[in-house]
């Protein structure tokens, strides 16, 4: 919606207008708007249409992540080096259904600019592998299925992982 830079013009004014109020013995009011400003902060490392995108592909709703994905017209000015990551990481995900030549791009790109969270980054190696298998790149796709395996912390991806391992032996 907003620039990232003006999201932090947005909350620094919100703050002096807090400080002030402060000064003017409105101490309610003040702590108020310094809580107010936690959200422009917040919205500046999380980007709020990437967090709708997210919302929609947990309802498996693709159009609707797409849809929101779409308002971010220049993601390179308008997102944080991450936000960026998971901007191509959430395409990737749902042209993984259609167009696998294209998610192997974004997931590469999602990967090369970084994912916060481990569980993420599992799932973008594990795309990547079922990618490289799928092209009988047997060695690539078992290193990517090895690192998935080491980043996926919870055990949530086993199965897949196990899964993908035995079509390799098939191969």
């Amino acid at each position: 919606m907003f620039h990232k830079n003006i999201k932090l013009i947005i909350a620094g004014l919100i703050i002096i207008a807090g400080i002030w109020r402060f000064t003017e013995s409105e101490i309610g009011n003040g702590i108020f708007l310094l809580l107010l400003s936690a959200i422009p902060i917040f919205l500046y490392f999380k980007n709020e249409f990437i967090l709708l995108a997210f919302l929609k592909l947990r309802k498996q709703d693709f159009d609707g992540a797409k849809k929101w994905l779409a308002h971010i017209k220049k993601p390179e000015a308008a997102l944080v080096r991450k936000q960026q990551g998971y901007f191509n990481y959430l395409h990737g995900i749902m042209l993984s259904q259609t167009n696998i030549n294209q998610s192997e791009k974004y997931f590469k790109k999602a990967i090369e600019l970084g994912l916060s969270m481990d569980m993420d980054l599992a799932v973008a190696k594990l795309n990547l592998a079922g990618v490289a298998m799928t092209r009988r790149r047997k060695l690539e796709a078992t290193n990517l299925l090895n690192e998935a395996r080491k980043l996926d912390k919870q055990n949530m991806l086993t199965d897949q992982i196990k899964m993908m391992k035995e079509q390799m032996k098939k191969i």
